[in-house]
């Protein structure tokens, strides 16, 4: 059976719900850093109601320049391979929690998402390719993803598979009740 938009949005809201209730129940944080997704993931996060007291932000580093000047990712990385590599996702999850931190207190995790949405490749790399990254202290990891589809279509399964490994994230990390 065909998944219709109005059931994948269903979808996206229930992993969610999902990840701001344990977030809450934990008294973790998290911010969020993206490129193709240009706030999509942010705004997902946040349409849950009681978001605020987990989601510390989110940064839209949509030119490569921003990955480096506003996340820090490494200037000469960026250079060499561009923005669409699974060590720039990595960096710029790990560098969106310190620069949203809030009272001197860095997020739990961090999220972003970068790749190419299309319709013309970017970097040398097809739309359709995207990474994800994870970082949780010292825990720093990426996910490639080969999507397919129009330019939103694939925003939305980045989205939705961003949502998906940081809820499988979580129960890895489950913490007894």
């Amino acid at each position: 059976m065909a998944e219709t938009a109005e059931s994948a949005g269903a979808a996206t809201t229930d992993v969610a719900t999902r990840i701001i209730a344990e977030l809450t129940r934990r008294g973790e944080t998290v911010a969020v850093a993206e490129s193709l997704t240009g706030g999509l993931l942010a705004a997902a996060l946040i349409a849950v109601p009681g978001a605020s007291a987990v989601v510390n932000g989110g940064v839209v580093a949509y030119n490569t320049a921003i990955k480096h000047s506003v996340l820090g990712v490494d200037a000469a990385l960026l250079a060499e391979r561009g923005a669409v590599d699974p060590v720039v996702a990595r960096q710029m999850a790990d560098g969106v929690r310190t620069v949203l931190a809030v009272d001197g207190r860095a997020a739990d995790y961090g999220l972003a998402t970068t790749g190419v949405a299309g319709p013309d490749p970017q970097d040398g790399q097809p739309p359709g390719t995207v990474y994800l990254g994870i970082a949780a202290g010292a825990d720093i990891r990426s996910l490639g993803l080969d999507l397919s589809g129009g330019r939103a279509a694939i925003r939305a399964s980045t989205v939705d598979a961003a949502l998906a490994a940081f809820w499988h994230d979580l129960q890895r990390r489950r913490r007894p009740e």
